[in-house]
């Protein structure tokens, strides 16, 4: 049975940081292609970065610069490093895997999801 479970999330001023980490467990780790999304209230879920089973990120325009995804195979562990964290970052943020090694940032290509953590920034 799929797992992911999401921990890392709260609330913090604008500028702020945080470190969101996905625990994987029933898959295939190091094959799969992980990725992070987001949710706020009243929109659609948005894909915000991916990795591929070898460790090539991408990463949304809105938030180039400030986040950065990384993932350790050896854990099974998802990172999602959030600097300079705005108001409009504000959303519940979810974990993600599928099947295959290559990503996109198309929730509807993934297949496994988390139950998500609710990041909160004030301005």
């Amino acid at each position: 049975q799929v797992q992911l479970v999401e921990s890392g999330g709260g609330s913090v001023q604008a500028g702020g940081s945080l470190r969101l980490s996905c625990a994987a467990s029933g898959i295939t780790y190091s094959r799969n292609c992980m990725g992070w999304f987001r949710q706020a209230s009243g929109k659609e879920r948005e894909g915000v970065a991916s990795i591929t089973s070898d460790n090539f990120p991408s990463v949304k325009d809105s938030v180039k610069g400030r986040f950065t995804i990384s993932r350790d195979n050896a854990k099974n562990i998802l990172y999602l490093q959030m600097n300079t964290l705005k108001p409009e970052d504000t959303a519940t943020y979810y974990c993600a895997t599928r099947r295959v090694w290559f990503c996109s940032l198309r929730a509807d290509d993934y297949d496994y999801w988390g139950q998500g953590t609710q990041v909160t920034v004030s301005s």
